[in-house]
């Protein structure tokens, strides 16, 4: 027997979640098949679990940088016990009653496509309407050197039942950087193992500042350190080889090196592409190298943007292109499914939050662009909300169109800041309209005005 649905999902995480969804408010039927949690990666295993251990840290940080305050201290059972809250404990229950009540049906099991809008969910063959969404998000990479020591990923580290006493993290990304926040705040001996600069996808000052931070906090930042290779014994210790010959033993070792597509194991050779592979995806999320125009794939899997938000965007995006189709209209296409104005929080002490294109993203685009830096602690309101504020603030401006394409933020209380800076650059608010924005006094914001007047206007 097959059960047939307009649309059916591969994965039922934020993405997937978002794409079944828009898909049955268009009038469709929709149905998702997951092997793991409903709620995916984010809920259980990165955002959510990760920002938990996070935001006690920063808010003993931050108390501690206030004159007059004095006791701001973490409790590591307590923080984990919060954490646990916000996974939900690992439990589900709450993301299928958002299914039921959504109209969407739940299949569990292992999703694989099996043809021409053919899909298996475990043994149960469904077929689809008209559209196939591959959700399945990414795996973290464990890098050949570290195997033998069976590493963490993500995973274990955001749920992580104690604190390790030594842990080796290896990977200087947005993952690295958290985890060596959290886990040295939280009482563990972490060293922190980086090729290159810290965060090297975002302008120097912000690695430097995390960097600094981390130091400050008791980390190990070792920039430039190869990995060679890596054990466990048989007592549990590990042991982490580098290039120039030292070793490093840890209770723990972290691979943050990268991740890779789960699309592996989904069938993709069934319909002529090749398994594992990132999938290209047009303005709508359609995947361009599938023959007959069904079949889509949104979220990390499409390699755009590897971050939630930009991910249930995209799904939103394409259950409402696949719904325009079903309907015989051609769906409006959008240039900001790409990577022009992608906004992201790193949750590190300090915070870094960035949105659009760097500098060199910019130019390399065929921009005629104009940076202007700011030291955010010579804002007013940056010394009121920390003594000692260390910030800077960089504004990366099209010349030619006269608006902003880029911001990236270091410092204290930043990523509720970015907001701004996304609306500006996704909106195209000319520099002589972004003038009349009148920042309150006083706050961080300032930097708005401080940045415009260094600017020229």
């Amino acid at each position: 027997m097959t059960e047939e649905f307009d649309v059916i999902v591969l994965g039922a995480g934020p993405t997937g979640e978002n794409a079944a969804d828009r898909a049955v408010r268009g009038g469709l039927t929709a149905a998702v098949v997951e092997a793991e949690l409903v709620g995916g990666e984010c809920s259980y295993w990165a955002c959510m679990p990760s920002k938990g251990l996070l935001r006690p840290v920063a808010a003993a940080a931050e108390a501690s940088q206030v004159r007059g305050v004095t006791g701001a201290r973490l409790e590591p059972a307590g923080v984990l016990a919060r954490r646990d809250d916000f996974a939900h404990n690992w439990k589900d229950d709450g993301q299928v009653k958002w299914l039921d009540g959504a109209g969407i049906a739940l299949f569990r099991g292992n999703g694989r496509i099996a043809g021409d809008r053919f899909v298996y969910a475990g043994e149960k063959r469904l077929t689809a309407r008209q559209a196939v969404v591959i959700a399945t998000g990414t795996a973290a990479v464990i890098p050949d050197a570290l195997a033998p020591a069976r590493p963490w990923t993500s995973r274990e580290a955001t749920s992580a039942r104690s604190v390790p006493g030594r842990l080796v993290i290896v990977g200087g990304g947005v993952v690295g950087c958290e985890m060596a926040t959290a886990w040295s705040a939280l009482g563990s001996r972490v060293t922190l193992l980086a090729r290159g600069r810290l965060l090297d996808r975002l302008p120097d000052f912000a690695g430097d500042l995390v960097a600094a931070g981390l130091r400050d906090a008791g980390t190990d930042v070792r920039l430039g350190a190869d990995v060679t290779g890596a054990e466990r014994a048989a007592d549990g210790t590990v042991t982490v080889r580098l290039a120039d010959g030292t070793a490093i033993e840890a209770d723990e070792v972290l691979a943050a090196t990268g991740r890779a597509p789960r699309t592996g194991d989904i069938g993709l050779e069934t319909i002529g592409l090749r398994p594992g592979s990132w999938l290209e995806v047009d303005e709508t999320l359609r995947v361009r190298d599938a023959d007959g125009g069904w079949l889509y794939a949104c979220g990390d899997v499409n390699h755009l943007a590897l971050l939630t938000h930009m991910g249930k965007y995209q799904g939103r995006i394409c259950g409402d292109a696949i719904a325009a189709r079903a309907r015989g209209t051609e769906p409006a296409a959008t240039d900001w499914s790409s990577t022009r104005c992608v906004p992201q929080v790193v949750f590190t002490v300090p915070e870094v939050a960035a949105a659009g294109l760097s500098a060199p993203e910019a130019e390399r685009a065929g921009m005629r662009v104009r940076v202007v830096d700011y030291e955010i602690g010579d804002v007013a309101g940056a010394g009121l909300y920390a003594d000692d504020y260390a910030g800077h603030a960089q504004m990366v401006i099209d010349e030619d169109r006269r608006v902003i394409v880029g911001m990236t933020l270091a410092g204290p209380g930043v990523g509720e800041m970015i907001h701004a800076a996304t609306i500006a650059i996704a909106g195209e608010v000319p520099l002589e309209r972004l003038w009349h924005a009148v920042p309150s006094y006083p706050t961080i914001s300032e930097v708005w005005l401080r940045m415009l007047e260094a600017y020229g206007l």
